[in-house]
């Protein structure tokens, strides 16, 4: 209720208190809003403007009934509707749009969405117009991404994004190849697929052989090609049929503005060639009739920035590598709890509101597998010297601390002791800064050094929104500082772990750096998904977790949690 209405436009129904659109606008893209003045205003305006077909054009209102995740899920079981738009101030119950999103998924459609909230001031925009929680904007791009939502930033490219997916099939290879009658346009367009990191592969020498053939030296035959006036001449087919004849050709991109009869030729190619992709970059004016006409109404895509189509093939690309990844991997699930992990977890969940020792919370993490620093709680120092033999030189000393996640600022955390003197002489330091912190001392950890390994940080913390969230980054105080982390929501399979690695600047030194051995980052990537278990197991218990370093060994060595805390809810 109280919303701007809706249309129909494949059976011609308006049911909206706007005016009427413009005829002709039938097609496969469903548009929900939560704006009705979006809605009815700039996204039905300029998808007339631009010949882009709707299905339908939903506002979704107040909500106080059904929501912006109900009426994506009606689209879902419409045949007419291949692509759904979205344009989503701030989710009622963002975990139920989740369950849409798999099911999008499964059904093959594609939901492209603007998502309110980049900025601090659109988030507070957001939750003053809707009342919804907008949420921490990181966490939904990623979560978004994770289920293979497309987002994007602005009305046109939400409407030309969605446009190019509900017309193009999945392309026959990842390479774009860019035809134009200039060497300019070529460049830019090239510059701009660049940016996006798209692939641009040389013409394979048929290609390149039989488009010289044509050109007979007026023009280049390359990837991007300059054809000259061979783009407004009728063996401007066989210079197409060339270029997507290549097989490192998937997409084809015709930038140009000519008129009807060129129009005609790349609606006959798109026909012949329907394995591949195809846009159309307009670089003449909108107002043009000839050529783009016939463009909008036979549905090719067409774009009029180079920076925007970038993004719209990216965005083809990105979809349905990650839908072929999904279709045979299917979305992880957390494994049945065991009776261990079970026990373990509700004897710190006895304490909520608590930040466990050290010592209790690694034993928590130790039961989905993760592996620990050696070590040992002693009450004296020749004890300390005792564990310390055993261990093995270097050790650390650190206060075992109920209820102080940050132990190195209250100087207990010594590092790097090398003999049995040192060690003396930093158990009494521990111990003199212990004295003033009260309660929740439990002892001193004597602990392995543990050396030449990349530092990292592994956490879940909970979403009131989007419930548990992994979040994996490089370690050391230096994540703070830059906010260099990666996030999913909770399980994460094997795939998603080594996407979060790459996504993190500072795990590049996992690789090597500077004749460093590289990480066993197999080992990482299965804590990784532990890890994510033990988030979407204790949902509802644990409130947050942080192992921070957790410690990568190099190759074939595995991982050590060298710290770790637990918070339970109270």
């Amino acid at each position: 209720p109280n919303c701007l209405g809706l249309a129909n436009l494949k059976d011609d129904i308006w049911i909206s208190a706007s005016s009427r659109g413009a005829e002709g606008l039938t097609g496969p893209v469903g548009l929900v809003c939560q704006s009705g003045a979006s809605a009815f205003g700039p996204f039905l305006t300029r998808a007339v403007d631009s010949g882009i077909g709707l299905s339908h054009i939903i506002s979704t209102g107040n909500e106080a009934d059904l929501d912006f995740s109900d009426f994506v899920r009606y689209l879902l079981d419409d045949d007419g509707t291949k692509v759904i738009a979205g344009f989503v101030e701030g989710f009622k119950d963002a975990g139920k749009f989740v369950a849409v999103a798999k099911l999008a998924a499964q059904k093959g459609k594609p939901i492209v969405l603007i998502k309110i909230g980049r900025s601090e001031l659109g988030a507070k925009a957001a939750q003053s117009h809707t009342a919804a929680l907008t949420g921490l904007d990181a966490l939904y791009d990623a979560a978004l991404s994770q289920y293979g939502v497309i987002r994007v930033s602005d009305y046109d490219e939400l409407l030309e994004v969605s446009n190019l997916l509900a017309n193009s099939p999945a392309p026959a290879a990842k390479g774009l190849a860019v035809v134009s009658h200039s060497g300019g346009i070529s460049s830019l367009t090239a510059d701009m697929c660049g940016q996006a990191g798209l692939e641009l592969p040389e013409l394979g020498a048929a290609a390149r052989d039989g488009i010289n053939g044509v050109l007979k030296g007026f023009g280049w035959a390359a990837n991007p090609s300059d054809v000259t006036g061979f783009a407004n001449s009728e063996s401007f087919p066989e210079i197409m049929q060339h270029m997507v004849n290549d097989p490192a050709m998937g997409t084809l991109v015709v930038a140009s503005s000519g008129g009807d009869a060129q129009a005609e030729q790349v609606i006959a190619q798109r026909d012949l060639a329907q394995e591949k992709a195809l846009a159309f970059l307009w670089t003449g004016s909108r107002k043009e009739t000839a050529g783009l006409d016939m463009l909008k109404k036979a549905r090719i895509p067409v774009f009029y920035t180079p920076n925007r189509l970038a993004t719209g093939i990216r965005s083809l690309l990105d979809y349905h590598a990650w839908l072929g990844h999904r279709g045979k991997t299917g979305f992880p699930e957390s494994p049945a709890i065991s009776p261990e992990q079970q026990a373990a977890a509700a004897r710190l969940a006895a304490t909520g509101g608590v930040a466990h020792s050290e010592r209790q919370s690694k034993g928590l993490v130790a039961q989905w597998g993760v592996p620990i620093t050696r070590e040992t709680l002693v009450q004296n120092a020749g004890d300390a010297v005792a564990a310390a033999g055993e261990i093995g030189y270097p050790v650390v000393l650190k206060a075992d601390v109920t209820g102080l996640p940050h132990k190195t600022e209250a100087g207990l955390v010594m590092l790097g002791l090398q003999d049995e003197v040192a060690v003396r002489a930093a158990y009494e330091e521990v111990m003199s800064n212990a004295a003033g912190i009260g309660t929740g001392m439990n002892g001193v950890l004597v602990q392995e050094m543990v050396l030449n390994a990349v530092e990292t940080i592994v956490g879940v913390s909970y979403d009131d929104q989007l419930g548990p969230t992994l979040l994996f980054g490089a370690g050391g105080v230096m994540v703070e500082v830059y906010n260099d982390v990666a996030l999913r929501l909770c399980p994460i399979d094997e795939s998603d772990a080594r996407e979060m690695m790459a996504e993190v600047k500072g795990a590049r030194l996992l690789e090597g750096f500077r004749g460093r051995p590289a990480a066993d980052v197999d080992a990482l990537a299965e804590t990784l998904v532990q890890i994510s278990y033990l988030g979407a197991q204790l949902e509802g218990s644990l409130a947050e977790l942080d192992i921070n370093p957790l410690m990568v060994l190099p190759v074939g060595q595995g991982v050590k949690a060298a710290d770790a805390v637990a918070v339970f809810r109270v």
